[in-house]
């Protein structure tokens, strides 16, 4: 599998880490009433889609930037990839 990678293009995916699901940008709030059950959904619930989904994937053997692929888990034919960076600021987490 190819990942065209933003910054520095097609990488072969052996490069990457696959890290999960990119919902895992939207971190909970460790201070709220709530914290640990959200933590704890954060960290063990996680969907298992077929189809297209959103993941992240970290370039370990590269620039070690983190990118969320958009992915058909059917046919691993890939129609996105961004920084991770860049989608975290644009749905509000600018941290």
């Amino acid at each position: 599998m190819i990942i065209d990678h933003p910054l520095l293009g097609p990488r072969d995916a052996s490069e990457f880490v696959y890290k999960g699901d990119a919902a895992l940008i939207h971190r909970p709030d460790g201070m709220a009433e709530d914290a640990l059950e959200a933590f704890i959904d954060y960290g063990y619930l996680r969907d298992n889609p077929a189809g297209e989904h959103r993941e992240l994937w970290f370039h370990e053997q590269g620039d070690r930037s983190w990118l969320v692929v958009t992915r058909n888990t059917l046919t691993h034919e890939i129609a996105s990839v961004e920084l991770a960076r860049d989608v975290a600021r644009r749905e509000g987490r600018n941290k």
